[in-house]
């Protein structure tokens, strides 16, 4: 497998614009992957597709990317088939998965990164590059065909991480949430990565990027730290 992907936790970190953060390493992708590039807004629920789209394009214009729109396509998968990469962006994770399912892109999107197309995803765009979205932060909003994703990556995603408890409040943490997964699925690994950082796979190399250390979980091991710019690859043979 030839596998280019950036899954990147957030499309902000604290007060910058919107992928601003993000720019140089996807400036880097899309060196390594020119052409024209695919965005899938299906995560946007408040939002229509065009204008998720508009905001994308905006955040992108520093970096001339060529970018349309899978919903711009009369043939979506034909669409992919001829991407030289693709973008997923943020929001809910459950509706994002469940419209890949009923458009059937799921094998052809799969297929053509496995075949080296770039791919770059933040938030819900980078949850379903795991194993399945059961440890995403989002609502069920719908109900996806199966909870299974991509599986770019061999274990968990949960992005945004945080185990911030604010007083007062009487709800699990983070933390405990991913250790009941863990509980019950004591084999499958998750890792959390903090807004402002990002997994990066190329080929066998996994590694996290950004200036935030990530969190690592399976089975009884509960939140170890994972220190910046450390090499994961081996999360890739487990």
């Amino acid at each position: 497998m030839a596998i280019n992907a950036l899954m990147l936790s957030a499309s902000r970190v604290d007060n910058t614009d919107y992928l601003e953060h993000a720019l140089p390493y996807i400036d880097a992708m899309y060196k390594s992957c020119k052409g024209h590039w695919l965005f899938i807004p299906f995560a946007g629920v408040t939002m229509s597709y065009d204008a998720y789209l508009d905001k994308v394009q905006a955040a992108l214009k520093p970096l001339n990317i060529t970018i349309s729109g899978i919903h711009q396509h009369p043939d979506p998968i034909k669409a992919i088939e001829q991407a030289n990469g693709v973008m997923v962006g943020g929001g809910n994770t459950f509706e994002l998965l469940n419209q890949l399912y009923r458009q059937q892109l799921i094998e052809p999107l799969k297929g053509r990164i496995e075949a080296g197309m770039g791919y770059i995803g933040w938030s819900a765009g980078s949850n379903i590059t795991g194993l399945s979205i059961r440890t995403t932060n989002d609502m069920p909003i719908v109900e996806p065909h199966s909870f299974d994703a991509l599986a770019i990556l061999p274990f968990q995603l949960n992005p945004h991480y945080s185990n911030y408890h604010p007083p007062g409040h009487n709800g699990e943490t983070r933390a405990e949430r991913l250790q009941e997964f863990c509980s019950l699925n004591p084999e499958t690994a998750v890792v959390g990565i903090q807004e402002g950082s990002a997994l990066w796979r190329k080929d066998n190399q996994l590694t996290l990027v950004g200036n935030k250390q990530a969190f690592f979980f399976k089975g009884d091991v509960h939140q170890q730290t994972i220190a910046v710019d450390c090499d994961l690859s081996h999360l890739l043979a487990d």
